[in-house]
């Protein structure tokens, strides 16, 4: 086995024992990368001289007798994260060539943690999408059949992990776009609650949903992952200050007696058949762990989209606001002074999803709509929050498909954006009410696309989402299927 085609959890034990380099895994990452990435489109940037630089500082501390949660380990991060020099676009033509001066905070958790950052991963602009189609540069594909989506926004994150161009990654979670991506390539990705993970440093979309997690190959990867990211931060407003758990220390724990329901609206029409009987036999593979299985009715569910595609741009109107060609990113000055500069800037740096959204948000949020729009989503936002606290008080977690279908055809979709927002259907409610989320490999269609089983639990109870993930993930062998690239 090659050391790209390690689990973190693996590479870690190696390291420790010397049986491999920091150096020797990079390297043979950042071959994989060469080998592959003509095909995948994973990376905007590849930092290969700075990973090798990195990974002989791992080796150096290694040699020590130093530790740390991914000493050593090559990790990408998702270009909506700041990295110090390194260019961050956010996947947006307007922040082309831009290089932040400071690391965001999780980047410099994941330094801190000795990570090898290996590049910055591709995102469907401001990770305003649902297939990374929707970048500035280019799409992504998704490995498991090079024809298909890989999801999004974090469909860079999710394409590299899975092809092995990094072991693990960091994406952004606003919609479902840690979890969906991670369902399409067959990995496991988590949206921590709102508040357990610092956003200071990373390019708001929207402000109030917006959240970074890891997606990587098993739930312990994640696990580690988690842990070296979460904790408080006095620079972000809305962290919490509570001590961020051990996640590794809950795998394997007894989940007999466990309670998780299983909501009704979440399993109606437009969900693919072959998606269903899959999570359908994951539920049945907890039952026989000695889950208890309860149905459970979350009423509110079905307005989840219609919320949160007010909600979402209203705050993307309010963010991107700052993008004018003034102080950072290319600026076209065609004449016709201030006003036509902001708008020829904007009107060649946004994209047409961007502009979409930025449009909806300002005609919401504007005179005369703000409450018709915008307050009356709020409002419907608590009614889905409620949902999820009533079902909590007799539940341990809920469980349920990650998305609707499987991953479609590049180019499918793209020129319809209603049904692309149906992508995120099942996973949009998880982020308006603020719940921590996770999408698990539950199987493979017949055409061998994957499937993903999300599971959510009660604010800042991860732990209960891991202990359910890993007693399932060793129980099936998902996790340990590699596309065929």
């Amino acid at each position: 086995m090659e050391p790209y085609e390690l689990s973190i959890s693996e590479l870690r034990e190696k390291l420790r024992k010397k049986d491999i380099s920091s150096v020797e895994a990079t390297e043979s990452v950042l071959g994989r990368i060469s080998e592959v990435e003509p095909r995948v489109d994973a990376y905007l940037e590849v930092t290969a001289e700075a990973a090798l630089d990195m990974a002989r500082r791992a080796d150096l501390a290694i040699g020590r007798g130093e530790d740390g949660l991914l000493l050593g380990v090559p990790i990408g991060v998702k270009d909506i994260i700041n990295t110090e020099g390194i260019p961050t676009t956010a996947g947006s033509r307007i922040l082309e060539g831009f290089r932040p001066t400071y690391d965001a905070s999780v980047t410099a958790k994941l330094k801190e943690a000795g990570a090898v950052i290996t590049g910055k991963l591709n995102l469907d602009e401001f990770a305003m999408g649902s297939t990374t189609e929707g970048s500035g540069y280019k799409p992504t594909k998704n490995p498991w059949d090079l024809e298909r989506v890989p999801g999004g926004s974090s469909g860079g994150s999710a394409a590299a992990v899975a092809a092995g161009e990094c072991l693990g990654a960091l994406g952004t979670d606003t919609g479902g776009s840690i979890r969906q991506p991670a369902a399409w390539c067959g990995l496991v990705g988590i949206k921590p609650t709102y508040g357990r993970v610092s956003r200071y440093g990373v390019i708001a979309f929207a402000s109030s949903l917006d959240q970074v997690g890891p997606i990587a190959r098993t739930t312990r990867d994640a696990a580690i992952m988690l842990r070296a990211i979460a904790g408080f931060d006095p620079l972000d407003s809305t962290s919490v200050n509570k001590p961020a758990p051990d996640y590794e220390a809950v795998l394997g724990a007894e989940v007999k007696g466990m309670k998780v329901g299983v909501p009704c609206q979440y399993f109606a029409a437009g969900l693919d058949p072959e998606v269903e009987a899959r999570v359908r036999d994951a539920i049945s593979r907890l039952e026989e762990l000695g889950v208890e299985t309860i149905p459970i009715d979350l009423p509110h569910a079905e307005y989840g989209v219609a919320c949160y595609y007010i909600i979402a741009p209203c705050e993307a109107s309010s963010n991107l606001a700052r993008y004018d060609g003034v102080r950072y990113g290319p600026r076209v000055d065609e004449g016709g002074g201030l006003i036509g500069m902001y708008r020829a800037t904007r009107d060649k740096g946004f994209g047409p999803e961007v502009k979409r959204r930025v449009l909806i948000g300002t005609y919401a949020l504007s005179a005369g709509y703000y409450d018709a729009y915008y307050l009356k989503a709020c409002r419907v936002r608590t009614l889905i929050k409620n949902d999820f606290d009533r079902a909590f008080q007799k539940v341990d977690a809920v469980v349920c498909p990650t998305t609707p279908t499987p991953a479609f055809k590049l180019g499918e979709k793209s020129s319809d954006p209603l049904s692309l927002y149906m992508s995120d259907v099942l996973t949009l409610s998880c982020n308006l009410a603020g719940l921590p989320g996770m999408s698990v490999p539950c199987g493979f269609t017949g055409g061998g696309l994957p499937v993903g089983m999300q599971i959510m639990a009660r604010h800042f109870q991860e732990e209960v989402i891991f202990k359910l993930a890993h007693a399932y993930e060793s129980a099936s062998e998902w996790s340990s299927m590699r596309p065929p690239l």
